[in-house]
């Protein structure tokens, strides 16, 4: 296996938001391109990465499984500089990481036993999808965390309603006029410890995609030219103070 691709920083990126989650992954690599699917240790949350073939310069794989502990990636990914071309290539027991920049670097990283089973991203029902622009959504979610430890995603009356209530509330609004809705009334409850480190996507796409229902578990989705971050989260559903 040798995969080639320019500008590592995309997937240094995801590396570094899916590391907040989980500590250690399988990557596959196989015709189709480069995939992590992992859930974290509560079973509360459960995240994939997609990077398509098309997105390496040079891509020699057949079907690979890499067991990766990801702060140690995350630390070698973060050498390469916005110039930087990053070759990943497994040599018996270890992934060789060679950094091509003005000078040529190079890491070994000891690949790991992974004793969970593989895991793939549900296949979901949602009665409401709503697109709206990253930045807005983070601004929300920012909102509800000074405020709450948990949120409500709300459709009402063709509105899409962010609100958090504890002692003290925040609530933001979105119209069709600042988000694509198409929705049925419902609401659902979720962790803001993990929206928080979910939002942290944003980096990567000026839109965010969020699917939902009552009651029901959140997939959120951040695409970006064949790249795709998503992000499914259980409902909290507790009786709201």
């Amino acid at each position: 296996m040798l995969v080639k691709l320019e500008n590592p920083a995309q997937l240094s990126k995801v590396v570094e938001i899916i590391s907040e989650l989980v500590t250690e992954v399988r990557i596959k690599i196989n015709e189709f391109g480069l995939s992590i699917v992992a859930i974290d240790p509560a079973n509360v949350a459960m995240v994939g990465f997609k990077l398509p073939r098309s997105a390496f310069l040079q891509f020699e794989s057949g079907n690979e499984t890499l067991g990766i502990n990801l702060d140690d990636l995350k630390k070698i990914l973060k050498r390469g500089g916005v110039k930087s071309t990053i070759v990943l290539e497994k040599q018996e027991n270890c992934l060789s990481i060679e950094i091509q920049d003005k000078i040529k670097r190079s890491f070994k990283l000891n690949l790991i036993e992974i004793d969970s089973e593989e895991k793939e991203l549900p296949s979901l029902e949602f009665s409401s999808k709503v697109e709206l622009d990253s930045g807005d959504f983070v601004d929300s979610i920012t909102d509800c965390g000074v405020v709450a430890d948990a949120c409500s995603f709300i459709i009402e009356n063709g509105k899409f309603i962010l609100e958090a209530k504890g002692i003290n509330s925040a609530r933001s609004e979105f119209s069709g006029d600042e988000a694509k809705i198409s929705a049925e009334n419902c609401k659902s409850r979720y962790s803001l410890e993990y929206l928080t480190k979910f939002i942290k996507g944003a980096k990567l796409s000026d839109k965010t995609f969020l699917n939902f229902a009552n009651d029901h578990p959140l997939r959120m989705d951040f695409k970006e030219e064949g790249m795709e971050l998503s992000f499914i989260l259980a409902p909290r559903v507790e009786t709201e103070d």
